[in-house]
């Protein structure tokens, strides 16, 4: 199983579009827990659900289940936490949660899609290599 990720930061629209375009994943799985953010630019509210399909001619989904809760995610930007106190508050949430227990087939070939510009200190890579951790047999891919 294939399980794709990308960032918008530092990317134009054009850019960002064509690597997903490319990449071969199916959907878009957007694990912001807010996407609202005026900073989103192009990838804000609908936009990214209109752009995936106009665009790349794929699904777009907006998975608050595969986010941070605010707590977490207020001690680590704007208390300036940890990145690895983070990311263990975080897979234990992801435990917690159970998201082994989500639809594999659902997530297959999607793209986990966040903020940042590289996956280093994401969660996205948290989540993709929490489920490779549980299901084994998942490929990530960062793009």
């Amino acid at each position: 199983m294939k399980l794709f990720t990308i960032g918008f930061t530092k990317s134009s629209a054009q850019h960002f579009f064509c690597r997903l375009k490319k990449s071969g994943a199916t959907k878009i799985i957007d694990v912001r827990l807010n996407n609202i953010s005026q900073l989103a630019g192009f990838a804000k509210r609908d936009d990214p659900r209109y752009f995936a399909t106009e665009i790349c001619g794929m699904e777009y989904e907006h998975a608050e289940a595969l986010a941070p809760t605010q707590d977490i995610l207020d001690e680590y930007k704007k208390h300036h936490g940890d990145w690895d106190v983070y990311a263990k508050q975080f897979n234990e949430f992801m435990a917690l949660r159970h998201i082994e227990l989500l639809d594999r087939d659902a997530l297959a070939g999607g793209c986990l899609l966040c903020s940042k510009d590289k996956p280093h200190h994401c969660h996205r890579r948290l989540v993709a290599e929490y489920l490779k951790g549980k299901w084994l047999d998942v490929e990530i891919i960062h793009l």
